[in-house]
């Protein structure tokens, strides 16, 4: 577990469980950054995740609890700055909400366990959902798959 975990007792990649902490004690356990994004709605800067080119197999996590929010066969290069994805792990794993912020009509989209501020969901994706999740990287954690990376260590070991 990332150090950064230890002191986060919220955070867990099983527990289905709603969160619900004050934003003070949030503070307490998350790093300024995500907190910052996470509860405080805030955002990016754009080509500054690490996690807009990266495509390894696996699972991506809301950095705040640790919840599953995403499968990297569903991430896509979408030029728009920050990490793309046209659909969610399931209904459940993010929620909804309008934005009306910054004179513009968004649908903002944050993790259904925590509530966190993730980034906001568009109409402009690719098939077959039509949708492009612009998410804030800050606000992701990456798990590799071990068992597609022993399959693509076969593979090569046969080609």
């Amino acid at each position: 577990m990332d150090t950064s975990k230890k002191n986060n007792p919220v955070y867990s990649h099983t527990d289905t469980s709603k969160v619900n902490l004050s934003n003070d004690e949030w503070k307490k356990i998350l790093p300024p950054e995500v907190y910052y994004i996470a509860r405080m709605k805030g955002t990016e800067r754009p080509w500054s995740s690490k996690l807009e080119h990266f495509y390894e197999t696996g699972t991506y996590y809301c950095a705040a609890c640790g919840h599953p929010l995403f499968k990297s066969d569903t991430k896509f290069d979408s030029g728009c700055g920050w990490p793309s994805f046209f659909e969610p792990i399931g209904k459940n794993n993010i929620t909804y909400a309008p934005d009306y912020s910054h004179g513009m009509v968004r649908t903002e989209v944050k993790c259904g366990r925590c509530d966190a501020h993730l980034g906001h969901v568009f109409e402009d994706g690719p098939p077959p959902t039509g949708l492009r999740y612009c998410i804030n990287g800050v606000v992701l954690d990456f798990k590799k798959n071990e068992n597609e990376t022993k399959k693509q260590d076969e593979k090569l070991k046969k080609n």
